[in-house]
């Protein structure tokens, strides 16, 4: 599994190990001697951890090897890192999505599950919001997701690799970064060296997913017994306010703070994704699978996981940008 060190990645990883796979979960190079949230997992017999990165196309091959099904959900996210670095999101992205597929197609893999994202759809021309729901790229985050989409995709029809495509709509729970948007809000409450909860733009809609769903869609693509190319979505297919959603981690963390605009966190205007809001028909007639966890209930463990985080420990909630 590629990004195993990340967000979602980490709870993946921890799913397979309980259905008794064994894992090979790959970690980017961490001088500090860091796995990031693979040191959170209990050591296991089923587990090998790994550093790496997959731009080096050498070491995909080496890691492959042997085994019988790649997740790659490893990428550069931050949607407003990307608009000031994105030759790295392209090498990373695009170029380390091509090392994966190559290493796969190589390997013989029984199925690559590659891991996209909502956000290669722009604003919702209509909801819901299904797989042939035309893509437009927003953010050049965007546009290297739809680039290592496609080439998935072209892969599975032209070179005959297995691929399943899973577009996950917003994600959150713990392990989740700080620059993300429940995540920013969350800790903005409970850190009493603030006196406001800094946000940018709160109307926006979006659909989110507790990770907990987002691992079980993962793994319900994955199981899907076809040879045909499927490409799935996995959201609630409901969609939220932002607005609505800072209301509701301020009730469950019982913060009273206010509301504070801050211009730092609002994309550029052509730049904003307005709606996201999931059909995900498919991937249910498929596989059975459904969100388990309400929105509700999804913060309220989002907001536990954090109060028994000790703030000091982390860096200031102050920063400028979040994506969504």
């Amino acid at each position: 599994m590629t990004g195993a060190d990340g967000f979602i990645g980490s709870h993946l990883t921890e799913a397979l190990l309980a259905r008794g796979a064994h894992v090979t979960a790959l970690a980017a190079y961490d001088a500090r001697d860091s796995y990031r949230w693979l040191d959170d997992i209990e050591p296991s017999a089923l587990l090998a951890r790994r550093r790496g990165n997959i731009c080096d196309a050498r070491q995909m091959r080496d890691l492959t090897d042997g085994h019988h099904c790649v997740f790659h959900l490893a990428a550069l996210i931050g949607i407003p890192y990307s608009y000031e670095a994105t030759t790295s999101y392209v090498q990373t992205n695009v170029q380390g999505t091509v090392n994966v597929l190559d290493a796969a197609r190589d390997a013989g893999v029984e199925r690559v599950v590659h891991v996209s994202s909502s956000e290669v759809y722009g604003s919702a021309q209509r909801e819901p919001m299904d797989e042939e729901h035309p893509l437009v790229a927003q953010s050049p985050y965007a546009a290297t997701k739809i680039a290592a989409e496609a080439l998935a995709v072209s892969y599975a029809r032209s070179l005959e690799l297995p691929v399943t495509v899973v577009r996950p709509f917003n994600t959150f729970g713990p392990r989740q970064s700080e620059r993300a948007f429940i995540a920013s809000v969350v800790r903005q409450c409970l850190d009493p060296r603030r006196e406001t909860v800094s946000a940018g733009d709160l109307s926006p809609r979006r659909d989110y997913l507790y990770v907990s769903d987002t691992v079980e869609a993962l793994l319900a693509a994955s199981d899907v017994d076809s040879e045909e190319l499927e490409i799935y979505n996995a959201g609630s297919g409901v969609a939220v306010t932002m607005e609505a959603i800072a209301q509701l981690i301020l009730r469950a963390s019982g913060c009273e703070k206010p509301i504070a605009l801050d211009a730092r966190r609002v994309r550029p205007a052509r730049s904003e994704v307005r709606a996201l809001v999931a059909n995900a028909h498919r991937l249910r007639e498929a596989t059975g699978w459904q969100p388990t966890v309400t929105l509700e209930r999804g913060i309220e463990h989002a907001v536990d996981w954090w109060r028994a985080r000790p703030i000091e420990t982390h860096a200031p909630s102050d920063a400028g940008e979040y994506f969504v």
